[in-house]
């Protein structure tokens, strides 16, 4: 993936989040900063993919859900 292939307009609604597209057209995302380690090892991901943007938008909402009920 290159920076080119960044998804920009969707990056204002995930703060924190660096959003690309694959050559295969498959959306990633990864946090810009890591969870803390406890986080982590609670289960949350720092780097998530999807087909779509539903799909990813899902998928870092998830995580960031997972980081808020874990204590660290």
């Amino acid at each position: 993936m290159t920076q080119s292939r960044a998804v920009g307009a969707a990056r204002p609604a995930f703060a924190g989040w660096r959003i690309m597209r694959s050559d295969a057209g498959r959306l990633w995302a990864t946090r810009e900063r890591p969870f803390p380690l406890a986080v982590e090892e609670a289960g949350a991901f720092r780097t998530v993919d999807a087909d779509d943007l539903l799909g990813l938008c899902q998928a870092i909402a998830a995580q960031e859900s997972s980081a808020e009920g874990t204590v660290w």
